[in-house]
């Protein structure tokens, strides 16, 4: 049938009626019917401000007991977005029933999508095409993980996902346009190899994965074979910056003995195994398989891996361990690459046990509150301070406990109980400050309990993150009850008329924005919201893994 077709009810009148009608009688019988036409209408008016010619016409078609069928390409009001293609996965639009209408998921649902609006039209409003969005300044946000003066439209690319699962599909259509018009990433400039790959290969290989779209794979090739020069050392350890016109590759300076870090070489190996599995090419897997393998060759005696490493001669740069920022997504990824390989690979999930061990042995305290959080670790002492990053661990560890087949009852236990008390942690971390928001970094001195050290809170995700798998673990409401007064504070107190901003304390109970909105809050923040108030179909576990972004990719199942 045509998208022009329609089946309509069949009125009829049998011939043996009588009517009998006056003049006024008749009057009356049009104003009603006008009357409740217009009723009608009005009742059925889509939320936006403009109509296109098929909302005309789907308002003036009469909707008896669903007997007609119109065939149409977007969404109206009260539509999710679903799976309901079990051959495909893809998600697609479909009506909610009514019930569910009044239901209060549904209704935060359509809150986040009216935030993700929100920070998505004001980065078209004013930072159109470049990386990330100034909402005070209403100008652009540079930063150097995206090279000097770049214009790589790094908002674009990371937020196309969630823009998809949340059904804009016009503005995916936006976003693409731009990309096929504008996007270069052969520029003459340095650029971060892990922030460059986690957001922009990430993203291209998600919305791939989510459209089947060969013009986003094509993309993330070209991205990923401008980082290639970073891994041309000696032991295949990369380095942490390249600049994609000279191939020139360089480590931070800040870093200790200028060497590579352990997050960033840790977390090229989901991309990378995923496109070498979509194209055929091989040397991608081979760039992550060199890393693996002398990390292997190259373990503690403790069972850490440190912070850093020399890419030349591949020897540990001091002693520094956690689980928090510079360490965070190389443990993430062991996991997550033995999950996309359909649990195939041995010798990849013995190291990641044997890791998280180690971490749980040496890294892992209870406070005198009874309060579990991973510290930083340096030379036999550990700094009672967690940061913000690390509170993705309650995810990483919920994740295990249910996915690892091969661990026995007492450590699935464990591992579960470690994720509700990590996630517990970080939960307190934010309401115990002014704004319910988490602070960069807290500490856990004596009456001090996860209180801020680093005060200041840049839209990150990972306390959210771990929320996200926790609800779907454990389906305990609490969860979600503490999502929500995650999403009163930002709008609160990180909302602005043009999009949303960091604040630089969170004690404040009225704090000063850093005015910048980073391209991780639509990309992870806000997707993680999303799915939390959405059913467990959506994006599930048993087809999907996320990376370090938030990004979804489809696990290999073959």
């Amino acid at each position: 049938m045509s998208s022009k077709d329609y089946l309509l009810p069949l009125y009829f009148i049998p011939k043996k009626s009588k009517f009998v009608i006056n003049e006024k009688k008749f009057l009356i019988f049009l104003l009603v019917g006008f009357l409740v036409t217009s009723v009608i209408i009005f009742i059925n008016l889509p939320s936006t401000n403009s109509l296109s010619k098929q909302d005309l016409s789907n308002l003036f078609l009469p909707k008896f007991n669903n007997s007609y069928k119109i065939n149409r390409n977007r969404p109206i009001q009260h539509e999710i977005v679903k799976e309901v293609d079990p051959g495909n996965d893809v998600p697609k639009y479909i009506a909610e029933p009514d019930q569910d209408r009044k239901d209060k998921n549904f209704l935060r649902r359509e809150k986040i999508k009216n935030m993700t609006l929100h920070a998505w039209n004001s980065y078209k409003k004013y930072a159109w095409g470049k990386n990330e969005l100034k909402p005070l300044s209403r100008t652009y946000h540079q930063t150097g993980i995206f090279g000097s003066g770049s214009e790589l439209g790094a908002t674009i690319v990371d937020s196309l996902d969630t823009l998809h699962i949340m059904g804009f599909h016009d503005e995916v259509k936006l976003g693409t346009e731009w990309i096929k018009q504008n996007f270069n990433i052969n520029i003459n400039s340095q650029i971060s190899a892990f922030e460059v790959n986690i957001r922009f290969i990430g993203g291209f290989l998600a919305i791939y994965a989510l459209t089947e779209d060969k013009f986003y794979l094509d993309k993330a090739v070209e991205v990923a074979d401008a980082l290639m020069p970073v891994f041309n050392t000696p032991t295949g350890i990369p380095y942490a910056l390249v600049n994609p016109i000279s191939k020139a590759v360089h480590n931070y300076n800040w870093a200790a003995g200028s060497c590579s870090i352990l997050s960033e070489l840790g977390t090229f190996s989901l991309e990378f195994q995923y496109l070498s599995d979509l194209t055929g090419n091989k040397i991608y897997q081979e760039k992550i398989d060199k890393i693996y393998d002398h990390l292997r060759k190259n373990k503690n005696s403790n069972g850490l891996y440190y912070n850093y490493i020399n890419p030349n001669n591949g020897r540990y740069c001091g002693s520094q361990a956690s689980i928090g920022g510079l360490a965070d997504s190389f443990y993430e990824y062991l996991l997550k690459l033995w999950l996309y390989k359909n649990k195939s690979d041995k010798e990849l999930l013995e190291m990641y046990l044997d890791s998280i061990d180690a971490l749980k042995s040496h890294v892992y305290l209870k406070s005198s509150g009874n309060l579990g959080y991973f510290g930083e670790y340096s030379g036999n002492f550990v700094n009672k301070k967690m940061g913000h990053l690390a509170c993705f661990a309650g995810g990483l560890f919920g994740l295990t406990a249910i996915k690892v087949d091969e661990l026995n009852e007492e450590k699935r236990n464990m591992y579960k109980e470690m994720a509700i008390d990590i996630t517990n942690t970080c939960h307190e971390s934010y309401i115990r400050s002014a704004t319910h928001l988490g602070p960069e970094a807290f500490g856990f001195e004596p009456n001090r309990e996860a209180m801020a050290l680093d005060k200041y809170y840049i839209l990150r995700p990972e306390v959210i993150e771990s929320y996200f798998y926790l609800w779907r673990i454990t389906k305990d409401e609490k969860y979600r009850d503490w999502a929500w007064d995650a999403v009163e504070a930002l709008e609160k107190y990180c909302k602005t008329e043009n999009g949303y901003s960091g604040i630089k304390d969170v004690n404040s109970p009225n704090p000063q924005k850093d005015d910048v909105q980073q391209s991780f809050f639509i990309a992870e923040t806000l997707k993680y919201l999303y799915l939390i108030f959405s059913e467990d179909d959506l994006i599930p576990f048993d087809k999907f893994v996320f990376n370090t972004e938030a990004h979804p990719f489809r696990i290999q199942l073959s």
